[in-house]
This record gives C-alpha cells, sequence and structure tokens, in this order.
C-alpha cells in the first residue's frame, strides 16, 4: 500500500544521509495511515540523529501507544530522554 511503500522509500533516503526527505516520507505515509506504527518509530529516529529529542520522543510515545509492545520504541524513547538530560546538564 501507499503508506508502506513512503515508509520504504524514508527508509531508502535515511540510509543515504536525506535526513529531511526521509522525514517527509515518513510524516506523508502517518498521514496516509495514521494507525501504522513503523514510520512513527523512523521518523523518531531521524529525529534523533538530528538531536531534536522532544520531536523523537513525542513519535516513540505515539509508536507505544499504537503498539505497546514495540520494544525497539521503548529502548529509544528511554535513550532519547537520557540524551536529553545529558544535553540539558551541559548546557546546550
Amino acid at each position: 500500500d501507499l503508506a508502506s511503500a513512503l515508509n520504504d522509500r524514508g527508509q531508502v533516503r535515511y540510509l543515504r544521509v536525506e535526513f529531511a526527505a526521509a522525514v517527509q516520507d515518513f510524516t506523508a505515509a502517518i498521514e496516509c495511515q495514521p494507525g501504522f506504527e513503523v514510520p512513527y518509530y523512523n521518523r523518531g529516529l531521524v529525529r534523533y540523529r538530528l538531536g531534536d529529542f522532544d520531536e523523537a520522543m513525542k513519535d516513540f510515545r505515539k509508536v507505544l501507544e499504537l503498539n505497546p509492545q514495540f520494544e525497539d520504541a521503548a529502548l529509544s524513547l528511554k535513550q532519547a530522554i537520557l540524551d536529553k538530560e545529558e544535553k540539558q546538564k551541559r548546557g546546550y
């Protein structure tokens, strides 16, 4: 389906370090199928890599709302929280 195709293209763009384009694809996949948790997770990973911990945490929380058993999302959320705290301790 379209949401899966957009998610897959986003993955390719993510691997090519085309982060803005990957976020656009993941967002489009979410808009096509709001209950599909995988593009939220993938968009969260991109946002995490960009240091946008607040937005990454929102995406990871949404994944867990949709699928509480999504272990990678739970781990990624914990890491984003820790990294945000560390960033704040260092003052940037």
